[in-house]
């Protein structure tokens, strides 16, 4: 029996950065795209009422499925990555725990990606650790009033930040289980930042294909798009879609060409 094929979506944090922000979702719809993702889109945890609503009204206007969407991690050109496990700013994720969920639940969003933080020079890991599964799990229960999904990943490029594997991430995944009891939590399997951690993708899928709630792709050397580098990222795609994903693969990769998306067949692109 042959698998359905996974949609794709695009994300707009990366891609279509040419464009105003607020002008990419329709950007991703003329290029026949049905999804589209976003890193977390405002300056602060707790945007303007009028900001929130321009950017649904972007997305919804635009005819794209919000897809997934960040929380907010900080200043990540900066060089942060994330507040899960930050022991300074916990209180600015918490804060912005609210308007994820009211933005997941006027556009459809479901999925919403948590990243962990750095180790943080002087902090203590393992409270660090503690405050992170806590700080999960709150957001696990804010986003549950709307049958929503965490997603925790593995990154590569930022040597402070300790989920490098998804094994790394798992474990943070079942201590919130075991201590907290959430369970809306799954794993981003992003096959570029595992490549350049030195996994064995494969292996990966294979081990952990059970939680894997998100998928993004990106080709290494580079990041750049599908067959710019030597990773057999379709292969990949093929596996996870054989296995039973069905959700959509988030394109998050860099791309200075005219038409980014040209690797991809336009019937391929939505839903």
């Amino acid at each position: 029996m042959v698998a359905p094929p996974v949609p794709y979506t695009v994300n707009c944090s990366i891609l279509l950065t040419d464009l105003p922000l607020l002008q990419r979702p329709a950007a991703a719809r003329a290029a026949g795209f049905s999804g589209v993702e976003f890193w977390w889109p405002f300056p602060t945890p707790t945007p303007d009422r009028a900001d929130v609503d321009a950017f649904v009204t972007a997305v919804t206007t635009a005819g794209v499925q919000l897809t997934g969407l960040n929380f907010d991690a900080g200043d990540m050109p900066g060089g942060d990555r994330g507040l899960v496990s930050h022991p300074d700013r916990s209180a600015e994720l918490r804060a912005n725990l609210d308007v994820v969920t009211e933005i997941g639940e006027r556009t459809g969003c479901r999925a919403f990606n948590a990243l962990y933080g750095n180790r943080i020079p002087g902090a203590d890991p393992a409270a660090q650790d503690a405050l992170g599964a806590e700080n999960l799990h709150l957001a696990a229960r804010a986003v549950a009033r709307i049958g929503g999904t965490v997603l925790l990943e593995p990154l590569s490029g930022a040597p402070a930040y300790p989920l490098r594997t998804s094994a790394d991430a798992v474990a943070v995944l079942d201590r919130v289980a075991a201590e907290h009891g959430s369970t809306n939590l799954g794993l981003l399997c992003d096959v570029y930042h595992l490549s350049v951690n030195g996994a064995d993708v494969a292996a990966e899928i294979a081990a952990h294909r059970d939680r894997i709630a998100h998928v993004q792709i990106a080709d290494a050397p580079g990041r750049g798009a599908p067959g710019t580098g030597g990773l057999p990222v379709a292969d990949w795609i093929e596996d996870l879609r054989r296995g039973g994903y069905t959700g959509p693969v988030g394109l998050e990769y860099t791309s200075g060409d005219a038409d980014p998306f040209a690797w991809l067949p336009r019937a391929a692109r939505a839903a």
